[in-house]
C-alpha cells in the first residue's frame, strides 16, 4: 500500500508556488522571468512579485491551477522479501509505470486549452488512460512474483493518480510568466523547460539559522575518515540511466547524471561489467560509481542534450554545471565501529519524486560555503557574494548484513538514529558522505535536473552509489576508520 504521510508545511507552501506550465497551443512556457539580462526570479523583490501576482488575473479551475500529476509509489506496495527471480521483471515494469507517468505529465503540459474547454477533460484524456496503463503494469508485477512466492494484495489501490492543484499563487505566477515571456522576446524562452524552479524554491542562506546538530561519540566510536578521489567528471561523462532502479532501461531516470568513479555505468552494466570498467578514482583499487543529477544554470541558453531523452525532451534545459570540488569521504559510527560494505552494495540516498512522494525518504542537503551549518532541505541556497553552493549527501550507514539489495531499493540498508544507533538487525558501515561544490554565478537561476512532473524542486535531489571497492582496500578503508586515522 502507498505509504500514508502527512505533507509537510514547507512541502505545502513548495506546492503554493509550483511553476506554470503550458502556453496556450502547447508551446512550453520559460522556467523563469529576468527581471534584467542575467537576473533570475529571485531576483524581484516580495513586494514587486506580490504586486505583479494581484494585478494579474485569476481563475478557480482547478484543472487549469493543476502543476503536476501525483502517482503513489508501486515500488513501495512491493513485498520486502521479493524472490531475486522476479526482480528483472518487476523493475522494467516500473520503469515503463515511471515512462507513461512522464509521458502523462507531457500530455498535461500540452492541454490547457483543452482543459479550459472541458473541465472533463484531464480525467478523460491524461488520468483515466494512465490508470489502464498502470493497472496493467502492476497487474504483470503481480504475476511475475507470484510465480515465485504468495501472491501480492491490493496493489491495484496504487494504480489511480491525482491532478497536484496550486492555489491562486499558482495560476497568477502562470500569468506573470506569460507576461514575462511576452515582454522578454521569445529568445530567452526557447530553451525554458516551463516546469521550475519558482521563486519560492530559493532562499536566502543568511536567513536561515544554524541547524546542524551532530551525535555525540560514545566510547566505542569509530573516529577515522577514508577519502577517495575520483575527480569532477571533467571527462563529461553524463546519461539519464538508473542501473539500480531501471536495470536495462535506456533513460530510465528521465533527467541527465554526473559520473565519477566506474565509467562502465550505464542501463545495461551488470556487476561483471562494473568489476572490469575503468575508473576516474586516483586509487584504482576503487571502481565505485558515484552519481547525481547534474546542476544547471537557467539563463536561456541550452547545452547540448536540448534535443535528447534526459535533456530539453524530458525538460531539463540550461548549461550543465562541471563541479568545482567534489569530495567523497567515508566515515565511521558515533556509537559503534563499522564492518565492510559488500561489494556490489547499492545505496540511494534522497527521493527523486519528494515533491509528489512527500518528505519522508527525502535527503536534499543544499548549503553555502562558510555556512555549511545551516542546511536546506527543500529551498535552493541564494548564497552571498564570494561564497559557492554546496550539496551534501550523507549516505545510510547501517545494513542488513545480507542484502546488496533490495526491491524497493531501500529496506536492505537504513540511517542510524539521532543518538547514531542502527536499527535492530542491523551493522554499521562506513558511511559515504558527498560533497559537491559549484561556482554558480550571482543571481543566477539553477535548479538539479528531475523527472519532468517533480518540477526541479530542491528536494527532489538524490545521489546513488555501488561499491565496486576491492576487498584489499575496503579492508583498509575499515581499519582506518575503526582505529581514528584519516587515509586516502
Amino acid at each position: 500500500m502507498r505509504r500514508s504521510r502527512k505533507r509537510s508545511t514547507l512541502a505545502n507552501r513548495a506546492i503554493a508556488a509550483s511553476a506554470a506550465l503550458v502556453l496556450g497551443g502547447g508551446g512550453l512556457l520559460a522556467v523563469n522571468v529576468y527581471a534584467s539580462a542575467g537576473e533570475g526570479w529571485y531576483g524581484w523583490s516580495r513586494e514587486d512579485r506580490t504586486r505583479q501576482q494581484q494585478s494579474q488575473p485569476q481563475t478557480r479551475n482547478a484543472s487549469l491551477e493543476a502543476s503536476t500529476i501525483d502517482c503513489p509509489e508501486v515500488a513501495d506496495g512491493l513485498p520486502r522479501d521479493m524472490p531475486d527471480r522476479a526482480r528483472g521483471e518487476v523493475d522494467l515494469e516500473l520503469a515503463r509505470i515511471d515512462n507513461r507517468i512522464t509521458d502523462a505529465y507531457q500530455r498535461l503540459a500540452q492541454s490547457r486549452e483543452q482543459m479550459r474547454q472541458d473541465p472533463s477533460f484531464a480525467d478523460n484524456a491524461i488520468l483515466n488512460p494512465l490508470k489502464d496503463e498502470r493497472l496493467a503494469s502492476i497487474g504483470r508485477i503481480v504475476t511475475a512474483i507470484d510465480r515465485f512466492t504468495e501472491r501480492p494484495q491490493g496493489m491495484e489501490r496504487l494504480a489511480p493518480c491525482t491532478l497536484q492543484a496550486d492555489d491562486n499563487q499558482g495560476q497568477a505566477q502562470q500569468d506573470q510568466n506569460q507576461q514575462g515571456q511576452d515582454q522578454q522576446g521569445q529568445g530567452r524562452g526557447q530553451g525554458q523547460a516551463g516546469n521550475g524552479p519558482v521563486a519560492d524554491d530559493f532562499v536566502d542562506i543568511r536567513n536561515v539559522q544554524p541547524n546542524v546538530q551532530e551525535p555525540r561519540r560514545q566510547r566505542d566510536a569509530s573516529t577515522g575518515t577514508f577519502s577517495t578521489d575520483c575527480g569532477r567528471n571533467e571527462n563529461k561523462k553524463f546519461n539519464p540511466d538508473n542501473v539500480i532502479v531501471a536495470p536495462g532501461v535506456r533513460n530510465g531516470a528521465h533527467h541527465m547524471h554526473d559520473y565519477v568513479g566506474n565509467q562502465a555505468n550505464d542501463a545495461f552494466a551488470d556487476n561483471k561489467d562494473l568489476a572490469r570498467g575503468r575508473t576516474t578514482c586516483r586509487n584504482q583499487g576503487d571502481r565505485s560509481t558515484y552519481y547525481w543529477p547534474v546542476l544547471r544554470i537557467q539563463n536561456g541558453e541550452n547545452d547540448n542534450d536540448v534535443n535528447e531523452d534526459g535533456g530539453g525532451r524530458d525538460q531539463n534545459v540550461g548549461r550543465i554545471q562541471t563541479p568545482a570540488e567534489v569530495t567523497l569521504d567515508f566515515e565511521g559510527s558515533p556509537v559503534s565501529k563499522v564492518t565492510a560494505m559488500p561489494r556490489f552494495l547499492r545505496i540511494i540516498t534522497g527521493d527523486a519524486k519528494a515533491f509528489t512522494n512527500g518528505d519522508a525518504n527525502a535527503n536534499a542537503s543544499w548549503s553555502c560555503t562558510g555556512f555549511e551549518d545551516r542546511q536546506l532541505k527543500d529551498k535552493y541556497p541564494i548564497c552571498p557574494r564570494g561564497s559557492e553552493v554546496v550539496r551534501t549527501f550523507k549516505f545510510q550507514s547501517c545494513w542488513d548484513g545480507r542484502n546488496t539489495d533490495s526491491a524497493n531499493h531501500r529496506t536492505h540498508v537504513a540511517f542510524a538514529d539521532d543518538d547514531g544507533r542502527c536499527p535492530q538487525g542491523f551493522r554499521a558501515i562506513p558511511q559515504l558522505v558527498q560533497r559537491i561544490v559549484y561556482k554558480v554565478p550571482p543571481q543566477a537561476t539553477f535548479a538539479v535536473d528531475s523527472f519532468p512532473e517533480q518540477l526541479h524542486k530542491p528536494i527532489t535531489d538524490h545521489g546513488d552509489f555501488i561499491n565496486v571497492f576491492d576487498r584489499r582496500l575496503m579492508d583498509r578503508m575499515v581499519k582506518c576508520i575503526n582505529t581514528g586515522r584519516t587515509c586516502t
